[in-house]
């Protein structure tokens, strides 16, 4: 299998035609019906107050964090919903304290098996989907009750293969399947929005 880049590009307007091209190629991997699936989880928790935790390591950091951005604030902008969102990869105190403390294995797991209860959602971000971390923290999650979401790439993992929905993107370079990711997120709150306005016949005039 060969990996985008393949060749040296003359400029860098040519390399950004080829990787939105790539781009372009994994979105329309995704399985919709996943992607209905996780609409649907994310909806209803927010119905019911439960709470919806995101987690990821590096780039995938950012996405589980800009999530909790977007599904909190975002969401409840002129919308019936008042989500109760949590990123696992924000507070760096306490992420320094647990590596230190217990290992890089327990970032995420440690939180949620705090913090959790039957019924909330995990939304777990990792491009390899095998991170013993996102890992650890699906398994915890399934074991306590909570419906599970992976965003992957790459070749998918274990993590695709445990969580209750697999938004799978079928790409082999960091920022693609990442952008990808960032996407998927965008979409899955604007979804949420736009399904719950208060005033529906806003479509078409309000910002997204």
């Amino acid at each position: 299998m060969n990996y985008f880049p393949e060749s040296v590009y003359d400029d860098a307007g040519a390399y950004a035609k080829a990787y939105f091209e790539h781009l372009s190629a994994a979105a329309s991997t995704l399985d919709l019906k996943a992607m209905a699936a996780a609409g649907a989880i994310l909806s209803a928790c927010a119905q019911r107050r439960g709470t919806i935790f995101s987690c990821g390591n590096g780039g995938s950091a950012s996405v589980a964090n800009h999530l909790a951005c977007d599904c909190l604030k975002g969401v409840r902008n002129g919308s019936t919903l008042k989500p109760k969102v949590h990123s696992l990869a924000a507070n760096i105190e306490l992420l320094t304290a647990i590596a230190n403390d217990f290992g890089v294995d327990d970032l995420f797991e440690h939180q949620l098996s705090s913090m959790a209860e039957e019924g909330d959602v995990l939304i777990a971000i990792s491009s390899s989907g095998a991170s013993p971390n996102i890992i650890k923290t699906l398994k915890t999650a399934k074991e306590m009750g909570l419906a599970t979401i992976a965003m992957t790439g790459f070749a998918g993992g274990a993590a695709s293969k445990i969580a209750d929905v697999s938004l799978y993107i079928s790409a082999h370079n960091y920022g693609v399947v990442e952008d990808c990711h960032q996407s998927l997120m965008h979409i899955l709150a604007q979804y949420m929005r736009h399904t719950h306005l208060q005033d529906p016949s806003q479509l078409g005039s309000v910002k997204f």
